[in-house]
């Protein structure tokens, strides 16, 4: 590559590089610096993190959204966190394959 002398002027990590010296469109899928983002979130696992995340809220006997205004839940809890654990911590047991952060992250983005 009669050019690569120019490329070479910019910051190139090592995916960059192996790409220039094989070619481009060499890297095979799950190969390179996106090989190791966490999979997306579907439908049913957003729905499955929303559901839990409620009924231990409710359980917790905080305060919910209905309606778009905070109401306190009259409803007596249903499903109790164990002493000395938060509401994601409880989430994570039932959701096995994610971690806190992403179990968070995605409760913010919801």
């Amino acid at each position: 590559n009669k050019k690569a002398f120019v490329e070479l002027l910019f910051w190139k990590n090592a995916t960059a590089v192996r790409e220039m010296s094989e070619g481009y469109g060499s890297l095979q899928d799950g190969e390179g610096a996106g090989a190791r983002r966490t999979p997306a979130w579907n439908p049913q696992e957003e729905q499955a993190l929303r559901e839990l995340f409620w009924k231990y809220k409710e359980a917790e006997g905080m305060e919910a959204v209905q309606g778009g205004v905070w109401t306190p839940l009259a409803s007596p809890p249903t499903a109790p966190t164990p002493a000395g654990q938060d509401v994601i911590a409880s989430i994570l047991t039932e959701l096995p394959g994610r971690t806190r952060r992403q179990v968070v992250q995605q409760l913010v983005r919801m």
